[in-house]
Parts: C-alpha cells; sequence; structure tokens
C-alpha cells in the first residue's frame, strides 16, 4: 500500500502534533505549515517535521503479521532509543531498509514507531568527566535523542531515574549529589530537578508527551525504601511535571513505573499505596519481558485490575524478544539460550516480530494505552571477536563501563563491559533494520508473506540404558503464519540412529528430513531414566501416590520445608504426638520395559524406638523384596536400595511402610527408580 507523509515547519515542540492533519494524504502529498509560540525560558531553532502515516490496508513483506482490527492508530507503538547517540560516537551506523545511511529515528518513524522513550540521569559521570556508560544519559543526551525524535512526528516518554545510573528493582542509589539528604530535602531536590529539566527540553523543542517519575520503583527510589519516603519522591516529581506542564499549557502524562508483575498480589498493594497517598499521575507503567515476567494472561488481568479498581490508565513501559540467539559484541547477553525461549516462538526475526504483536494485541485487548519496546536501537559497536571494551569506556556504549564502579560497586563495578540486548534489538549487528521492526506499523491490517517456516523446536528422546531408541515419526513446525502450525512427517538417518550404543550412557545427533526436504536434528541421550512419577513430590498434583495408615488420623503430609526435603522444597512427612504410627506410601507403574531394575529412596528423621520398622519394598510378579532401615537424626540422610528387580509384566508397586512410635518424626524424598540392563 501507499505510504504517506505530511511536513509541518515549527519553531518549538511546545505545540502538540496533532495526529488528525495526516488524514487524506496521498503518497506524495505535502502539507507545510508554520506554527510559533514563545518558549519561556529560552528561544528555540526552527526545526522541520516529518510524519509518516500508518498504512490503509493489508500489505506485502517479508514478515508474516496477523491483524488485530480494533487496535487505535493511536496505540503507542514505542521504542526506547536511549542508546543512540553513543552508539553513534563508538562508530556505528544505522541504514534504512534501501541499505542507504539514514537517522534511525527517521527509519522508526516510518516504521509505524509513535512515541520514543529516552532515560534521564542525573550525573552519570564520575568527578573527572568518563561516563558511566549505558548511553551516559543525562539531560543534554535526552535533548539531542529527544530533538531527533520529534522532528519525524514522534512524540517523547522522558524517565526520569533520579538516579545518576541504572535504576531498577535490584538498586534505587540516590544521585551523588542527593547523598546524605533526607527524605524531605530529596524530595525538593527531586521536585527542582525535574522542573529545570523538563524545562530544558522542552525549550529545546522536544515533543514530550509523558515524564515517568521513577523507574522500577517496586522496592525503593532514589536511596529510600520506606512507602512514606518514597511517596514523598513520587509526590514532588508529580507536583514538577504539574507546574511545567501549566506553565508551557502542554498536555504532559505523569507516569509512575513497576515490574515484576507476575506478583500480582504486590503490584496490587503498590497500586493501593499511590491511592491512600493521593498521589497525581496518570499512567501506571508496568514492564513486561515474556520471558521474565510470567505469561500474557496474567499481564492482562494485572491492567485490567489497575484500571478497573484504580480507575488508571495503563501501559507497557518495557518489553522485548531476540531475534537470534548470537552474540554481536564480545559480551554476555541477559538473552541467550534455547532455555530463555517462550514456548511457540524462536530466536528468529519472525518469531521476534510475533511476540511483539502478540504482546499488542493481549495489551490492547486489556485496554492498555500501548507498548514501549526496551532499546530496539541498541546494537553492537564493534564485532564479537575483538576487544571493545576501548569504546565502551570512551564513549559509553556498552551497559556500564569501570567508571561506574565508584557509583555502583556491587553489580557495574563487578561485570562492567558491552551491550548485553544486542540480540534483541530490531537492527542486525550491523545497523540494517529487521524485517520485524515493521510490526508496528502493521499491527491493525497486518502482512502477508509466502508461507515459510520460520523454526522447528529442538526434539529431544531419552533411552535409557539398556534400552530401545524411539524416534517420533512427525516434529512439530512453526510457520511463519502460526495458523499452519502442524505435526509433519519426519525420516531420520538409519545409518546414524544404528551407530547408537545404548549399553553406555552418551548424547547422540540424528539428522532428519521434512517431507519438504528441509533439515533437522534430533538429540538423544542414553541415560538411566526415572521412572518414578513426581519421584520429589515437587508437583502440585500427588494421586499417583497412595497413602495407607491404621488408626483414625492420617500422621503423614506433603510438607513444604526444603530444610527437611533432600532436594527441592517438597518432602513426605511423618509425624504423631500422642499415638503410635503405622503406614505406608505407594505407587504403581506401569509399562516398564522388561530388564533389570534397582530402586532407591532418602529419608531422614529421630525419636524413633529401638522396636520401630521401616523399609522400603518393590513388588513385582507376585513377589516382593523390602530394603529395611532406620533414621536417626535430623538431616542424616539414609539411602536404602534394593539393586536387582526383575521385571517381566511390565509392572511394579514401589513404597515405604514404617511402624513407629508417638513422638518420632522424620521425612522421606526422592524415589528413584533406574533400568540397568535388559
Amino acid at each position: 500500500m501507499r505510504r504517506f507523509c505530511t511536513k509541518l515547519l515549527v519553531l518549538c515542540a511546545i505545540v502538540g502534533f496533532g495526529a488528525g492533519i495526516l488524514a487524506g494524504c496521498g503518497a506524495k502529498d505535502e502539507v507545510s505549515s508554520t506554527q510559533t509560540q514563545e518558549a519561556s525560558q529560552a528561544e528555540t531553532a526552527e526545526q522541520e517535521v516529518i510524519a509518516f502515516a500508518l498504512p490503509d490496508g493489508q500489505e506485502e513483506a517479508d514478515v508474516y503479521i496477523e491483524p488485530i482490527p480494533d487496535i487505535s492508530d493511536d496505540f503507542i507503538r514505542g521504542m526506547d532509543a536511549s542508546s543512540v547517540l553513543v552508539n553513534e560516537k563508538s562508530g556505528a551506523v544505522y541504514y534504512n531498509y534501501e541499505g542507504e545511511v539514514q537517522d534511525v529515528f527517521m527509519t522508526l518513524a516510518q516504521s509505524g514507531v509513535n512515541y520514543i522513550r529516552l532515560r534521564v540521569w542525573n550525573d552519570p559521570y564520575d568527578e573527572k568527566g568518563n561516563g558511566y556508560g549505558g548511553g551516559n544519559n543525562d539531560v543534554a543526551t535526552a535533548i539531542e535523542l529527544g530533538r531527533r525524535a520529534s522532528k519525524y512526528g514522534m512524540k517523547v516518554c522522558i524517565d526520569f531515574h533520579y538516579s545518576d545510573f541504572w535504576a531498577d528493582p535490584k538498586r534505587q542509589h540516590a544521585p551523588k549529589a542527593w547523598e546524605g539528604m533526607s527524605a524531605d530535602e530529596k524530595s525538593s531536590a527531586l521536585y527542582e530537578f525535574t522542573k529545570t529539566s523538563l524545562s530544558e527540553i522542552l525549550d529545546a523543542g522536544v515533543n514530550v508527551g509523558m515524564v515517568q517519575i521513577g523507574n522500577e520503583i517496586n522496592n525503593g527510589m532514589s536511596g529510600e525504601m520506606k512507602t512514606s519516603a518514597v511517596m514523598k519522591l513520587l509526590d514532588a516529581g508529580s507536583r514538577g511535571v504539574r507546574e511545567i506542564s501549566r506553565q508551557y499549557e502542554k498536555e504532559i502524562q505523569v507516569v509512575v513505573h513497576y515490574t515484576n508483575i507476575d506478583e500480582a498480589d504486590k503490584i496490587d498493594s503498590i497500586a493501593g499505596d499511590l491511592q491512600n497517598y493521593g498521589i497525581d499521575y496518570d499512567i501506571f507503567a508496568l514492564s513486561y519481558y515474556p520471558f521474565w515476567d510470567g505469561t500474557m494472561e496474567n499481564m492482562q488481568e494485572v491492567a485490567k485490575n489497575i484500571q478497573d479498581k484504580y480507575d488508571k490508565k495503563v501501559m507497557i513501559a518495557e518489553t522485548s524478544y531476540c531475534y537470534t540467539s548470537e552474540d554481536g559484541d564480545g559480551s554476555k547477553n541477559s538473552f541467550e539460550g534455547i532455555e530463555d525461549l517462550v514456548e511457540g516462538y524462536a530466536a528468529t526475526v519472525q518469531s521476534q516480530a510475533s511476540m511483539i504483536r502478540d504482546i499488542c494485541a493481549a495489551a490492547n485487548e486489556a485496554g492498555a494505552l500501548g507498548i514501549f519496546y526496551w532499546e530496539g536501537t541498541w546494537i553492537p559497536v564493534g564485532p564479537a571477536d575483538k576487544d571493545n571494551s576501548p569504546l565502551w569506556e570512551e564513549f559509553g556504549s556498552g551497559w556500564a563501563s569501570s567508571y561506574a564502579a565508584e557509583y555502583d560497586p556491587e553489580d557495574a563495578g563487578l561485570y562492567y563491559g558491552g551491550c548485553s540486548w544486542d540480540n534483541q534489538a530490531m537492527f542486525d549487528f550491523e545497523g540494517h533494520p529487521l524485517a520485524s521492526l515493521n510490526v508496528f506499523k502493521y499491527l491493525k491490517y497486518g502482512a502477508v508473506a509466502p508461507l515459510a517456516i520460520d523454526s522447528i523446536p529442538e526434539v529431544h528422546v531419552s533411552c535409557d540404558v539398556g534400552g530401545e531408541v524411539k524416534l517420533p515419526e512427525t516434529i512439530d513446525v512453526i510457520y511463519n503464519d502460526r495458523s499452519a502450525n502442524a505435526q509433519v512427517a519426519v525420516t531420520w538417518d538409519e545409518i546414524q540412529l544404528a551407530a547408537i550404543d545404548t549399553k553406555n550412557g552418551g548424547i547422540y545427533e540424528i539428522g532428519g528430513l521434512l517431507e519438504d526436504g528441509t533439515k533437522t536434528t534430533c538429540y538423544v541421550e542414553v541415560k538411566m531414566i526415572n521412572h518414578v512419577q513426581n519421584p520429589s513430590f515437587e508437583d502440585v498434583d500427588t494421586s499417583m501416590w497412595k497413602v495407607a495408615y491404621e488408626g483414625s488420623s492420617n500422621p503423614t503430609d506433603f510438607q513444604v520445608k526444603a530444610d527437611d526435603a533432600y532436594t527441592g522444597e517438597v518432602a513426605f512427612h511423618f509425624w504423631s504426638g500422642d499415638s503410635d504410627m503405622d503406614f505406608s506410601i505407594t505407587q504403581e507403574l506401569t509399562d516398564l520395559e522388561p530388564g533389570t531394575y534397582q530402586l532407591s529412596v532418602y529419608a531422614q528423621g529421630g525419636d524413633l524406638s529401638e522396636n520401630s520398622e521401616m523399609e522400603l519394598f518393590a513388588v513385582t510378579g507376585g513377589e516382593e523384596q523390602t530394603a529395611p532401615f532406620m533414621v536417626t537424626t535430623w538431616a542424616d540422610w539414609k539411602n536404602p536400595s534394593i539393586p536387582q528387580i526383575k521385571i517381566t509384566d511390565g509392572t511394579l508397586m514401589i513404597g515405604v511402610r514404617m511402624k513407629c512410635n508417638a513422638g518420632s518424626w522424620g521425612t522421606v524424598d526422592d524415589f528413584i527408580l533406574n533400568r540397568i540392563s535388559d
């Protein structure tokens, strides 16, 4: 479809950019206008503004995007771009879709991004002027980046951390200039900093639409941890924003920002505190990283609760997903291997686009204002096989420099280095925009692409030592259009399969071909498999275990207490204060391969009389074997075993039975049944 653009001439961004001016423009139609307004603090330079409209229908693209028909054109399609300036100073170059060098903010605007988020630190430099890294994001940096964003019709969210470096649930350091201040003194300083900084940013022509007063402040803010002190700081920040908003006659939304939304009750409690203290704010912002913060359904429930219970608007302030598992600069990534992937999404450009589309759809359904993608422009500043630390140190393009050690010794001082986010950027390692970046402009009408395999989830098969390797006849395949996802027939390499030695443990790779010739791999691990279901009682469902006891009351339970468990947090617990105990716990196993097995269990406890009886037992083919044992004291784990159990009919009953005196106690944990030979 056609790409629309409108050019405006403005003297400053104090006057907001109206979305309605774009309606009805043709592909090359231009409407220019000059709007002037005297800035109250400083005169601003004239800046040409170029805005790009969204498509008015479905388009063909390199990624498939399922449409969200009811999504508004005003839905926030945001991008945090705080590291752009230091990346460019370090030599990074950004390109457009045609492979030409272009201002990255223009590329973002062309891709449907309508809001830019910029973090601001008070003083991210040491006494010699060396930057702490992570973008060296002071007010001057926000002004330069904010003007570039405003030039292309995007609004700006200013994210005040009220710190000299990163602020998040792990750390909320006060700025150096505020150290030693009381909460009241910090509130006054924060109020003045907010007003002064926001005035400078607006005077420079940045089109500020919202201001965050704090960043992920679940556990504190600017060195203050008590709720009452944090509320004083928030009140000061809000008052500062409101006063500047009135002074400049510009609508600026006040945002509070929290994370760890998988802890829904705590988020609700935080929102309740904000209400009880009368904090004046407009938007409750949430970080939502799908690989860290739980399900989209939970995110929606949290968002709806804030809106319904507290009558506040909600947005997703941070989210992201990877397009590759590779590292671009030789510095460890936050999102690494396959274990970080969310089910149904791969480390591909298509999956990155699909994930962001799905988060937007979920947020929109929950009534959220929109989302901000976190640091989609944070690309490497040097190749992964070279030492890029001189660039990180000089320009601050790594997540932290060594100079930050004095301010943040417990984190930056230990782990300073390069970019940890390059595989989650929406530009490749060389600065070319990925096809997934266009997801923002395709949200409403979607995009079509030729049906293609996006990824094939790794296939893993376990085989008992001495057992038979059984590979699946079909495997899951994920397509760019996920409605086409299916089980596809696969043919495995017979020569590689025959070479597996099941008499010894090991890991083998077996190649396979799908019907269309696509290659895949199955990883076969030959090992001793524990055939006991829920062997450590960690799963809530314990229905596979049968407990029997004599008497009127059950002296046993599944106890959640790590100190009394051999592994994990749960163990089978027994105790009776006033009567003797006679009980058993059993599990019946079926469909076991014929062969010889060994059984063992762990137990600990104390205060048993000499005539107490405890035994591990196994019953198969009508014959029973037992292994008596006795527990002695706390944490002195006994490990009885039955080494040779011959199974011919595939069935086995296992368990522990005990007869012990009143006042005795203990736990049983970690049943293990291995096949040791055929």
